[in-house]
């Protein structure tokens, strides 16, 4: 069983990447490639994010999130003067496409060590017929479905996993899931990660773990600070294979 402190690294304050590179396809990408020996966590490889292309089989299918953030807030004041801030995280409506509206606490620390305890905030997704037609014809002829970033991860999984529970296969879906994925978790649909670098402790971090294995990512994470990778959404970028894939 798995705790909070797990996940936990020393994490230089200056890798955080505070602004995006005004080129974004200039930043660096990782390669993790799993290996069929698990006394060797992974093979890292160094690449440039343009590169990315040359990592992909033709064939293979490329899930991404259309969410936008949502250029609206509250501003306001308690009765005892203090002033708060509160962000609008969706609208009713946002298309044929995949979408998932990330929810505030995506990006909450946990502060419980048994990670059981920790409740993670609901988030709408919709998953339309269209897409699940073609994670189908991917699988049928015997290639990879790429999540690009975790929240298209999350809305395949959350949408794979009710699926399951009922008995039939993937299909159209629009509704709101809490899933926190964790070590142990099984992966229904993606087999490839496309995602930056996450913080200690948080719940992204224990997603990648649960995907491409703990001690691939703790390696994987040495090395990218030994190496000055950028940490953060406007971070450098990872590419993970799933452990048992």
């Amino acid at each position: 069983m798995f705790t909070l402190s797990d996940f936990d690294f020393d994490l230089p304050p200056e890798l955080i990447a505070q602004v995006a590179l005004p080129e974004r396809s200039a930043s660096r990408l990782l390669e993790v490639a799993n290996t069929a020996d698990a006394a060797d966590a992974a093979r890292l490889i160094d690449r440039r994010f343009a590169e990315l292309p040359e990592c992909i089989a033709a064939g293979d299918l490329l899930v991404f999130n259309d969410t936008k953030v949502l250029k609206a807030r509250f501003l306001g004041q308690k009765a005892s003067g203090g002033k708060i801030e509160v962000p609008v995280e969706r609208l009713s409506g946002e298309r044929a496409t995949l979408t998932l509206h990330v929810g505030a606490g995506t990006f909450q620390p946990v502060r419980v060590e048994n990670l059981a305890e920790h409740k993670m905030h609901s988030e709408w997704y919709h998953l339309p017929q269209s897409l699940a037609d073609k994670i189908a014809a991917t699988r049928a002829r015997g290639n990879r479905v790429i999540a690009v970033g975790t929240t298209s991860m999350r809305a395949l999984e959350a949408a794979a996993r009710d699926a399951d529970t009922a008995g039939r296969p993937l299909g159209a879906a629009s509704t709101e899931t809490d899933i926190f994925i964790t070590p142990g978790y099984k992966f229904r649909v993606v087999d490839r990660l496309v995602t930056n670098f996450h913080l200690p402790k948080s719940t992204l971090l224990m997603l990648v773990s649960a995907f491409a294995g703990v001690e691939t990512i703790r390696k994987a994470y040495r090395h990218a600070i030994e190496q000055r990778y950028r940490f953060f959404s406007y971070g450098d970028a990872m590419l993970l294979t799933r452990r048992d894939g």
